[in-house]
């Protein structure tokens, strides 16, 4: 989804049919420097960064019952901060907690959450408790079933609204099969709906 998930392609996906679009993984303190502004000429909302000028995020009326943006965090109270800027503006807010990437999991983030469970319901449930739209979350499995089973019944505790899960191990890289039979063993067991990623 990085650099893939932006407002042009977001248009191109609803418009060919999808029924959702996801923005690519934007992290909390960039937002926190920036500042909404409407877009007379493109007709969008734009949130500038305001040290470098660079458009954090871009979106406007087409999509906005159709996207959930997709945040990187490792803090309650800046994922809140952030998620209230943009709760007019997306359909929901979704917390990556999958990402493998080195930026995210030394700044804490992305599946480095995962190795901090309590963290991650606390960021969900400071969500869930003060927004109007949506609150997701999207994950990576874990070795076996039963362990990534343990992890999302805790996640869906929190209230959120659906789960996605990329059908790998934090390790795994695309080159590795996807674990079709955990995401299926999942979304068997728990209530709200399942992402397969």
């Amino acid at each position: 989804m990085v650099r893939i998930g932006t407002l042009p392609m977001r248009l191109l996906a609803l418009r060919y049919g999808a029924d959702i679009v996801f923005s690519e993984e934007l992290i909390d303190w960039k937002f926190l420097r920036s500042k909404r502004r409407y877009n007379e000429i493109l007709k969008t909302v734009d949130f500038v960064d305001q040290t470098d000028g660079t458009i954090v995020f871009r979106t406007c009326s087409e999509e906005k019952e159709k996207v959930v943006l997709q945040l990187g965090t490792c803090n309650a109270e800046r994922a809140l901060k952030v998620a209230k800027l943009l709760e007019n503006d997306v359909a929901g807010i979704d917390i990556n907690m999958g990402c493998p990437k080195e930026f995210s999991i030394k700044g804490g983030m992305g599946v480095a959450l995962m190795k901090d469970s309590d963290k991650a319901c606390y960021i969900l449930k400071t969500l869930v408790s003060n927004l109007t739209i949506p609150v997701t979350c999207k994950i990576r499995i874990f070795e076996t079933p039963e362990k990534t089973l343990e992890i999302v019944k805790k996640l869906v505790n929190t209230g959120i609204s659906a789960i996605a899960i990329h059908g790998r191990t934090k390790d795994e890289r695309p080159q590795h099969a996807v674990h079709t039979d955990i995401i299926q063993y999942v979304a068997e067991s728990i209530s709200i709906p399942v992402i397969a990623k």
